[in-house]
This record gives structure tokens, C-alpha cells and sequence, in this order.
């Protein structure tokens, strides 16, 4: 039996449960030993995520749109665009939002989150804790798949920020800095759902993936990982990249599906926010907005 997937809210200071998109089928592919069948032989392809992609960018898509926004009770207020004004679903998907639906922190000596989504902090990488299940720990060389750029942030700190199909999906940099071009790490495409991460966190060096480091004066080398999942075979960006960048401007977007980013730091550069450490201590995700900071300078 799957537990309900619990968070805790920090605009409403309040729990609350995740209303899983395909819950139904996520629980039959890692709850069940008949699951592991189908999984291997066809949803973590990247041919299935393209086959699913494609379907939601026809035009016969367009007649989820409405549907899903009800369903999951979104603000359409937030929308630059009317439901009716997009093309297909992947279109409504990674849809902009008006200029003020995220509002940037200001200060200076503060890190925002890259993206709206449940987010997990992890204090120190190089000691055993409580990552989604007891005991695992993530291997950052073969997340790099650079050991001698991995070594950088072995000891350091790392936030994990889950979104699911209902989030607004593009993704920002947390910080200003000099970024470097995303370097594509090939992988395969398992769900990023807690269903399936806590069975396994590997899924993070097992999945398709991009890296960019961006580099401040203040926060050191700070490493973002854009990490698809099960039907995001497709990761696009905006920004044109190498280049001097402001914290909260749009880096790019996931297509269709649940995906990931993940932003790790160097030893003793950040001091992590106090709800997020509490929540993570729990083995609670904290649901945040982009834009609101997860940390600051030491």
C-alpha cells in the first residue's frame, strides 16, 4: 500500500496532499512487482516520452486544457494567455505567466528557488540521511559524470525541487553570476514522483539530464541540474548561454510530464531557510513558489 504523498505549504502555513496526476497508473508501475514489467520494457524509453509528447502537442489535445485547469483548481489570473488563446496542451503546459505572478526576491545576499514546486533540502551530501528513504545518499560522481567537478561540492548542500504536471513549468536561475552553456548528460527517463523516488533516489544520475554552473562572487560554483522524467524527454531553453545572467531571468521550460531541478552548492556557501531545513528534518517536502528564497550567504 502507497501513502498519501503529504507537503507542507508555505504560503498557507498549512499540510496539506498531493493530488497526483495518473496516480493510478504510478501505483501500478512501483507498487507492484507486475509493474517493473512494463516499466522496463516501455515508460522510462525515451521513445514513450516521444510518443506522448507528440500527443499533446496536437491540435485534439487542446480539449484537456479546460478539464485539467478545473480539475486542479489553477489561477487563471496568472496566465499571460487566455485558455482559449493556446494551440495544444504542451503549448498550456509550459505557458508564461504576467510579470508579477512571481515576484523575485530582492535581497542580494539571498538565493531563490529556480522553480514552483515541493522542495527537499540536503544539509551536507557527504553524510547519510534521510533522503526520501533512510539511508540513501547521493552519488555525485556519477551525477557530474566529471569526478574532479563533483569534487567541488562534496560536502556541500543541495536542494531538490520536485514539480509535478499541475506546476507552472519553466525555470529560472536562482542567482546572478556568469552561467556556462548546458552540457547534456544522456540517461534514461523514470518518473521523479516520490512514488517512485523512494525507492530509489538513483533515478537522479540514472536520468536524462543537463548541467549548468553558474558562478558568484559570493556563493562560489553553484551547480543546476534540469532532470527529465517520464514523458519530459524534451528540455528547452530560453536563455542563450554562456553569459552573465540576473537572478529570478527565465533559464527555459519542460514539456509535458512531472520533472526536476535540482541546485547544488559548495561547502559552507549558503545557509539554507529555516522551514525548509525543518521540513526536510520531518521527511516533508515544502511547496514554494519561484522566486521566494531557500537560502542565503553564510
Amino acid at each position: 500500500m502507497i501513502e498519501d504523498i503529504r507537503y507542507y505549504n508555505r504560503k498557507t502555513k498549512s499540510q496539506e496532499t498531493e493530488v497526483v496526476y495518473g496516480e493510478n497508473w504510478l501505483k501500478l508501475i512501483y507498487g507492484s512487482p507486475l509493474g517493473a514489467i512494463p516499466l522496463w520494457a516501455a515508460i522510462k524509453r525515451a521513445w514513450f516520452s516521444k510518443w506522448y509528447g507528440k500527443r499533446m502537442d496536437s491540435i485534439k489535445s487542446k480539449s484537456k486544457i479546460i478539464p485539467f485547469i478545473k480539475k486542479y483548481k489553477l489561477d487563471e489570473s496568472e496566465f499571460l494567455k487566455n485558455p482559449s488563446d493556446f494551440h495544444s496542451f504542451n503549448d498550456f503546459f509550459c505557458r508564461k505567466l504576467n510579470h508579477n505572478a512571481r515576484p523575485i526576491d530582492t535581497n542580494e545576499k539571498t538565493i531563490v528557488f529556480p522553480a514552483d514546486g515541493r522542495h527537499t533540502a540536503i544539509k551536507d551530501l557527504s553524510a547519510t540521511q534521510r533522503i526520501f528513504a533512510k539511508g540513501q545518499t547521493f552519488n555525485l560522481s556519477e551525477l557530474f559524470q566529471d569526478e574532479k567537478l563533483a569534487k567541488n561540492f562534496h560536502d556541500g548542500s543541495a536542494i531538490i525541487s520536485r514539480l509535478c504536471p499541475v506546476d507552472y513549468h519553466r525555470f529560472h536561475f536562482p542567482l546572478s553570476g556568469d552561467s556556462t552553456k548546458p552540457k547534456l548528460i544522456n540517461g534514461s527517463l523514470f518518473s521523479v514522483n516520490p512514488i517512485a523516488l523512494r525507492k530509489d533516489i538513483s533515478i537522479f544520475w540514472e536520468n536524462k539530464r543537463y548541467l549548468t554552473i553558474v558562478e558568484n562572487s559570493t556563493f562560489g560554483k553553484v551547480a543546476i541540474f534540469l532532470i527529465g522524467a517520464t514523458c519530459v524527454g524534451t528540455v528547452k531553453f530560453s536563455a542563450k548561454l554562456p553569459k552573465s545572467v540576473t537572478k529570478g531571468e527565465e533559464l527555459g521550460y519542460f514539456l509535458f510530464g512531472g520533472s526536476c531541478v535540482l541546485t547544488i552548492f559548495e561547502k559552507n556557501k549558503v545557509t539554507l531557510a529555516e522551514d525548509l531545513l525543518d521540513c526536510s528534518k520531518k521527511g516533508t517536502e515544502l511547496f514554494a513558489q519561484m522566486g521566494d528564497h531557500m537560502c542565503q550567504e553564510n
